[in-house]
């Protein structure tokens, strides 16, 4: 799940039309049903494993058809580290020692408030009252999470389905791919007009070697896979979510996106990304059977509130 960055001007400042609009609506729907479909493939892949999986379905076909885009190969490279390696490495990781679906797609949402601190010491940007609420909002909300690992009856019950480290795992899931939007940024400021969804598949071979480097160094059964026994005996399930974590959710998602993004501003698409987080946590009850405790609640509508402070706060200052 990427927001590539709009590689022209929009077209058009006025409202979405119900053509677009349920294109985001698509959107909104693949990458919050994305996190189910990382459990699903995790009961088939180690972490590493389904990196490496992920991204060759990600990078390919489309790589043999579509040309290389128009920046300098360090930001194509640092792109993919961060945002391949770095965002999906430590989310599949949190995800299997101790993270639900549902409460990962409201904490990666975090990167909103990750991307504003990194722009902040980077590139000088200063945060607006907006932003800075909604940041404080984030933090309460990460304190309710916390708060389910302290205390008398930490971790029982429907807590008990995540973990601390699953939490942290997570958190530094969304800062990595806080990491890649500034990486997104700087390409942007070097290559003005580039073609962003190039961008994106082109980055997508970046994390395949260091992925199979992981696995082979830390997955016990990592020379299995050099047998077609191996690809053979993974279920069709497993499959079907690599499949759609490779192409669904990434190659699709990002190109709708993308297009959404080149016809209207921002300001326009960026609120139905808040959605994102609450297809994720139904999608993850109802798919996966997961529950949420009372404090994850708390969290929950927390930073959700701190994301609708932040997208909607500067659309009510300019009215």
């Amino acid at each position: 799940m990427t927001a590539p960055l709009p590689s022209a001007a929009p077209a058009t400042t006025g409202p979405l039309r119900p053509r677009d609009l349920l294109i985001a609506l698509v959107v909104v729907v693949l990458w919050g049903v994305n996190f189910v479909a990382m459990k699903w493939g995790l009961r088939s892949f180690t972490p590493f494993q389904l990196g490496v999986a992920r991204y060759v379905f990600a990078a390919l076909p489309l790589l043999l058809m579509v040309r290389p885009p128009r920046v300098h190969w360090r930001w194509v490279l640092w792109f993919g580290l961060f945002q391949g390696v770095g965002q999906f490495g430590f989310l599949f990781i949190g995800l299997k020692v101790g993270m639900t679906a549902s409460l990962a797609s409201v904490l990666l949402q975090t990167q909103v408030f990750f991307t504003a601190l990194f722009a902040f010491a980077l590139l000088r940007e200063k945060p607006g009252r907006p932003l800075l609420w909604g940041m404080a909002l984030a933090a309460l909300g990460l304190a309710c999470f916390a708060m389910n690992y302290v205390g008398p009856g930490a971790g029982l019950g429907v807590a008990g389905a995540t973990t601390m480290a699953g939490l942290l795992l997570t958190i530094c899931a969304a800062a990595l791919w806080a990491a890649s939007h500034i990486v997104a940024r700087l390409a942007q400021n070097a290559s003005p007009g580039y073609d962003p969804l190039a961008f994106v598949i082109w980055s997508s071979v970046v994390p395949i070697v260091p992925f199979v480097a992981l696995s082979a160094a830390f997955d016990p059964d990592a020379a299995r896979w050099l047998h077609w026994e191996a690809l053979a005996s993974v279920p069709l399930s497993g499959w079907a979510a690599v499949a759609y974590l490779g192409w669904a959710a990434n190659t699709v998602g990002n190109a709708l996106w993308t297009q959404l993004l080149q016809r209207y501003p921002a300001n326009r698409v960026a609120p139905f990304s808040l959605a994102v987080p609450v297809v994720g946590l139904t999608a993850g009850m109802l798919l996966l059977d997961e529950g949420v405790a009372p404090w994850q609640w708390a969290g929950i509508a927390l930073i959700v509130a701190a994301l609708a402070c932040v997208v909607l706060g500067p659309k009510f200052r300019a009215k």
